[in-house]
């Protein structure tokens, strides 16, 4: 099919157009100049990839440079994008052609993982994508949002023993406050697998607000916590005024990131929001699946937490990417990877990893020895940031035991604690 639709990066000049193929494919409105100006600030031309029909493009598809956290540790990371075929042109392989192309280049620079969000959770898979992280939806409705004693007892006090002074709390527009944000999410990003670190293009992309993206909300706000010796926790939120039929307030306030570096933190900015006046109902997408705030709440049930799929995770290079991570717990055993589009992969490998404190680093080598566990490498992504368990997929007949006890041990070996979360989208 890359014959009747060859494949090749664009030109800043073509961008316009390059933009109008996911347009169409996502059954969006038309693209506004502003919005297009809004992705040119983190876009990569050179990672780019279009289909053509003769001079027009047909089929997108793109790539960002990430420093992506893994447990323990960071590894290179290419965040793929901008994935769409028009809809006239469907089933004609294109997609399938994109994304070999692109698993290729993403190989030929030494990134070890591949990392995305699933418009249709059905596609991925073929290409050897496995969901490796899950997120929360909450919804909070007045009166609602009560912390238990316990926590809001302490909330903005400076827990005993802390090291920290009283939270103080300052609201400000975000990009008054930006030297602050990044000190809180870089203080973050080592501890939370699934997340990517920010350059400044980054910050200039989060905090953007085009009129076309607020929908009907407010600009976006900023509400930050912390103390003498510095900023400890924000949220990003917008606001909309609303009254219910009999004339009551019933604001929205949506919580689009909030990010804490400590539990006094995370109390004070959730307190702060759940209790504003005329606010009829809080709602908090993309959320981690062990939110502190579920834990927080007098009644976690009035969260109404609602799962999905979050970052989906496909290995490049088995072996680099194994051992780019640490590992909860010691392991050494045969792993026999099935990867159909980088044969690469495929084959067995002799995984072992020292646990914590145990010194030493892990290794991933090639081996003759009889496979423990097979596993298709869509499988072996999901569990990479230790967010989805082995033990689970080979309930669901995804990974074949071939030794008693390996799945319960590479499983428990790839654990991660915290879950896995990536608050960026991209």
């Amino acid at each position: 099919m890359t014959e009747h639709y060859p494949l090749r990066p664009i030109t800043p000049d073509e961008f316009d157009a390059y933009c109008e193929v996911p347009i169409q494919a996502f059954n969006d409105s038309d693209r506004s100049p502003e919005l297009n100006d809004h992705e040119r600030l983190v876009f990569e031309f050179d990672r780019s990839i279009a289909a053509c029909d003769g001079d027009a493009i047909v089929g997108t598809t793109a790539a960002y440079s990430f420093q992506l956290t893994v447990p323990g540790g960071i590894t290179g990371a290419a965040g793929v994008t901008f994935v769409a075929v028009l809809p006239s042109h469907r089933r004609r392989g294109i997609l399938s052609a994109m994304m070999r192309h692109q698993l290729a280049d993403i190989a030929a620079r030494g990134e070890p993982v591949a990392a995305l969000y699933a418009s249709e959770t059905a596609i991925y898979g073929r290409y050897g994508y496995g969901c490796a992280s899950w997120q929360l939806s909450l919804t909070i409705r007045r009166g609602e949002g009560t912390l238990s004693p316990a926590v809001s007892g302490g909330a903005g006090a400076g827990g005993a023993g802390t090291g920290h002074g009283p939270v103080r709390l300052r609201a400000a527009p975000p990009d008054d406050l930006r030297a602050e944000l990044a000190k809180v999410y870089d203080a973050a990003v080592p501890h939370r697998p699934g997340m990517v670190a920010r350059d400044e293009r980054w910050w200039q992309s989060v905090l953007d607000d085009a009129e076309l993206q607020r929908r009907g909300m407010s600009a976006r706000k900023c509400l930050l916590a912390g103390d003498d010796a510095g900023p400890r926790g924000y949220a990003l939120y917008r606001t909309k005024p609303d009254w219910d039929d009999d004339g009551l307030p019933y604001a929205g306030l949506s919580v689009r990131e909030l990010i804490a570096t400590d539990a006094e933190a995370t109390a004070a900015l959730w307190t702060d929001l759940l209790t504003r006046d005329l606010v009829g109902e809080v709602a908090a997408r993309q959320r981690p699946v062990d939110d502190p705030l579920l834990d927080m709440l007098a009644d976690r049930r009035r969260a109404r937490p609602y799962l999905t799929d979050g970052l989906w995770v496909r290995l490049i290079d088995v072996g680099a990417a194994l051992c780019q991570r640490r590992y909860s717990c010691p392991a050494d055993l045969v792993i026999e990877v099935t990867d159909d589009l980088l044969p690469a992969n495929a084959g067995r490998w002799r995984l072992r990893c020292p646990g914590p404190g145990d010194g030493g680093t892990p290794s991933c080598e090639r081996t003759g020895a009889p496979a423990d566990i097979v596993l298709p490498v869509a499988a072996l992504g999901a569990g990479y940031l230790g967010g989805t368990r082995l033990g689970a997929l080979a309930a669901a007949g995804l990974v074949t035991e071939r030794r008693e006890g390996a799945v319960a041990r590479l499983s428990a070996a790839m654990y991660s604690d915290p879950a896995p979360w990536c608050p960026s989208m991209f």
